[in-house]
């Protein structure tokens, strides 16, 4: 085991030639993003190079740009920590999440054909197995794939670009409640799905916000629970 808490093996080694560079990058945020890698966690160049089996340079530069993007601070003399995010931090990313997952849900429901529906459908049932097989990790990536579906369908580019900028964040706060929202998340997933089916506007756009926003207070509420 590492002092970075990764047990070995856990992540595979980047494979070369490729872009070194963003591979690393890449792994280092997945690893943020889905908690494997905890707030406030010291992060040790060498142990993470060997655990990507790469050379402690192209680790040194991702932790610069993630510390540039917020998601690792760098401490004089200390090292390299991930971000810990604070309340008002993370409520001003779920607000804006909120503001825009509301506007796809009206748009989907007004332009969604039975395919896309369908697709919500399956991404709803592979959710509420994942919930029942306690999978925390599979339900997280199907929760962001299910809200991926619903930008998709729509159809509004600006809207699916601003969405990306937010998506890994939504993540990094979805991971701790996601087992306190459990099913429930999936119950309103499906009360969704059905005001899209039915091209309600109104109702998909209302059902949106009030799912977001308990994820919202979820989150705040995580360690009074």
């Amino acid at each position: 085991m590492l002092s970075t808490g990764l047990p070995q093996g856990a992540v595979p080694r980047l494979e070369r030639p490729g872009p070194l560079r963003e591979r690393v990058y890449e792994a280092l945020l997945e690893l943020i993003t889905t908690r494997a890698l905890q707030p406030g966690q010291h992060l040790v160049e060498s142990e993470l190079a060997g655990h990507l089996g790469v050379s402690r340079q192209p680790v040194r530069e991702a932790l610069q740009r993630l510390n540039t993007e917020g998601w690792v601070d760098l401490r004089p003399a200390q090292g390299a920590f991930v971000h810990e995010p604070t309340e008002e931090e993370a409520d001003q990313l779920l607000t804006v999440r909120t503001l825009l997952e509301a506007e796809a849900a009206r748009l989907a429901a007004a332009h969604a054909g039975s395919p896309g529906i369908a697709a919500l459908e399956e991404l709803c049932a592979e959710g509420e197995e994942a919930v029942a097989a306690e999978d925390v990790d599979r339900a997280v990536a199907l929760n962001a794939a299910f809200h991926a579906k619903v930008m998709e369908l729509a159809g509004n580019a600006v809207l699916a670009e601003l969405a990306a900028r937010v998506d890994r964040r939504v993540r990094w706060y979805y991971t701790p409640v996601a087992r306190q929202r459990g099913r429930q998340s999936w119950i309103e997933h499906r009360a969704l799905i059905t005001a899209i089916a039915d091209r309600d506007e109104q109702r998909a756009t209302r059902l949106m916000r009030e799912h977001t926003e308990h994820t919202r207070r979820s989150y705040h509420e995580r360690n009074t629970a």
